[in-house]
């Protein structure tokens, strides 16, 4: 099941250049919260993007020039507490549509102005989008906005986030994960990757693929950041989004048990994740 959506993998030809591989848009990171951003910009091009600028507040742009070597920034404007703010949006929405998808939410915030942000870009986005964290919090009670989207959107929450979205205790969405995220998928016509020990990946169409790598070594801070990076790479990439979070899971879990055969899962991080993720994709293609 798994190899069907792999083989969509685009080979690298001989005669290409970094435009050929899609560009992605990272909008993410709050004071303190640079590292989450990071680690998803720096997934997606590990994933095979061409091209990946990560949109920070302003006052945070030269700690990412110096985080960052190969991904591009964008300085944005920003809040009192350091968090993007709405004076950005005009900016965001017009760099948005030189790229092929949007990475929104790692490290966000949950200023009250930035989760509004979340919600107009959501409306005014002419791209995929793929969905995380903070950007999953803005949509608690606004879970119409995702109805009206004419272009793709993912979500990956884990299951504290699925319940804050959807207004209910945390062991509903546990006590029945897949038609919790199906239910959810098919009502706000999106993709859902409901994270957790045997992540479930569902479509509006009733698609559904439970996940079998990975480990508890995974159960750290960041994991999820380079997750959604991964998605957003595939997706921009050119293959169709349910298909870009099917093998994202997979190859995500497998960096995981790849790092925990070398490394034990005791100790493990979201950088380790990063570092195997090129012998993971290499063992698929």
């Amino acid at each position: 099941m798994v190899k069907e959506h792999i083989s969509k993998i685009p080979p690298r030809k001989e005669n290409t250049h970094k435009g050929d591989f899609g560009h992605v848009f990272v909008l993410g990171a709050s004071r303190g919260m640079t590292g989450a951003a990071y680690l998803a910009s720096q997934a997606a091009i590990r994933s095979g993007s061409g091209l990946v600028t990560c949109g920070i507040p302003e006052s945070l742009s030269s700690i990412m020039e110096v985080k960052l070597t190969e991904v591009m920034t964008l300085a944005l404007p920003e809040t009192k507490i350091g968090s993007l703010s709405l004076s950005a949006e005009k900016e965001i929405v017009g760099f948005s549509g030189k790229a092929d998808v949007l990475a929104l939410g790692c490290g966000l915030s949950g200023h009250k102005e930035t989760q509004r942000l979340v919600r107009n870009l959501l409306k005014k986005v002419k791209a995929p989008v793929v969905l995380d964290a903070d950007g999953i919090n803005a949509l608690a009670g606004h879970g119409e906005i995702l109805k009206k989207r004419k272009f793709h959107t993912v979500l990956t929450p884990h299951a504290e986030e699925m319940a804050r979205l959807l207004e209910v205790n945390i062991r509903v969405v546990q006590r029945s994960r897949e038609k919790v995220a199906l239910d959810f998928a098919k009502k706000h016509n999106a993709i859902l990757v409901l994270k957790g020990h045997r992540s479930v990946v569902v479509s509006p169409k009733g698609h559904k693929y439970v996940n079998k790598t990975g480990n508890s070594g995974m159960s750290t801070a960041g994991t999820g950041d380079v997750l959604t990076g991964m998605i957003s790479s595939f997706v921009g990439q050119g293959i169709d989004p349910y298909s870009a979070a099917v093998i994202g899971v997979y190859l995500h879990g497998l960096a995981g048990d790849i790092a925990a055969k070398e490394r034990g899962q005791f100790s493990m991080i979201a950088g380790d994740l990063l570092e195997k993720l090129p012998l993971a994709i290499q063992e698929v293609l």
